[in-house]
């Protein structure tokens, strides 16, 4: 009868240790992402580091409410809710009502490696002249793209002017419209001899009626991920329509009562997705209503 035989090696290599995690490390050089320690280890709900994690994965700009991260977890919305605010109360995470160049509120989320930390918010462009804007900070994966300098020649050669006096001599808030793109992707940075070039497309827009929030929108929405020529191609594109100007109000008669509009509710932050919607009171939205007595019904 044979002898049962352990595949069991018989002594652990010189130098291992023989008990606890035994680390293979591997040298990365993309997608991977630096946490400290103090976060990862840190004693509470494993839930609450391993949302951070994800957040501190992410790209800027990406969403961070609860329902996107209820879209990637496998947790509902209470276990998601706790976590952020426990990473709030740490100090990790920070949501702040901003004013932006154009007068709309909206709330950023603020996320630091280290509790305490500046966030460095970029400074909106005044519209009332064309300033500088100031260099936003770039994402790791796309580097800095120097701007030819041909490019800049043939610019101030088709304006028929230096840059600095083409740029000095367009519309102001036009120029602060177009400055303004970079707050929403990074990307869109002009020089001074294309915003010149682009000004007078973006005043018709501004003189027909249009908000500079929605011609940032228009000029920022389903961007493709990769520009194969520079930003000022795509705008002057879709630029190169001019929009109906707003239809003049009908007359009144005499001794009609003037139309008096009703007064708007309030913005409010949704307490479930962190979302803006007006309501006379705090409370939820009517996503997360509907969705919530859904689940009761069910």
């Amino acid at each position: 009868m044979a002898e049962p035989k352990s595949n069991a090696r018989l002594r652990a290599d010189a130098g291992a240790p023989t008990s606890g995690v035994i680390h293979v490390r591997t040298r990365l050089t993309a997608d991977f992402t630096v946490i400290s320690n103090a976060l990862v280890q840190r004693r509470g709900s494993a839930v609450t580091i391993g949302v951070a994690a994800y957040i501190a994965s992410l790209p800027d700009r990406s969403p961070v409410t609860i329902t996107a991260l209820c879209q990637h977890f496998n947790e509902g919305e209470i276990l998601i809710s706790r976590a952020l605010r426990e990473l709030e109360a740490a100090g990790y995470l920070e949501r702040r009502r901003e004013r932006t160049s154009t007068g709309t509120i909206r709330t950023r989320t603020y996320f630091y490696d280290v509790p305490g930390g500046d966030p460095c918010p970029v400074p909106v462009p005044e519209p009332a002249g064309p300033p500088e804007p100031p260099q936003p900070r770039r994402p790791r994966e796309q580097p800095a793209v120097a701007v030819p300098v041909r490019a800049e020649a043939e610019g101030a050669a088709e304006t028929g002017a230096p840059e600095p006096l083409a740029a000095a001599a367009a519309d102001p808030r036009a120029v602060a419209v177009l400055a303004a793109l970079r707050l929403v992707d990074p990307r869109l940075v002009l020089t001074a001899g294309e915003a010149a070039r682009l000004a007078p497309a973006v005043s018709q827009w501004l003189a027909a009626g249009l908000l500079p929030t929605h011609i940032t929108d228009h000029l920022t929405a389903r961007l493709p991920d990769r520009f194969l020529t520079r930003p000022a191609g795509i705008l002057a594109y879709r630029l190169k329509e001019t929009p109906l100007a707003l239809p003049a109000p009908p007359a009144r008669a005499f001794g009609a009562e003037p139309f008096v509009r009703p007064a708007a509710e309030p913005m409010r932050n949704c307490d479930g997705c962190d979302r803006g919607f007006r309501a006379a009171e705090p409370g939820r939205c009517r996503e997360c209503r509907s969705g919530a007595a859904g689940r009761l019904a069910a």
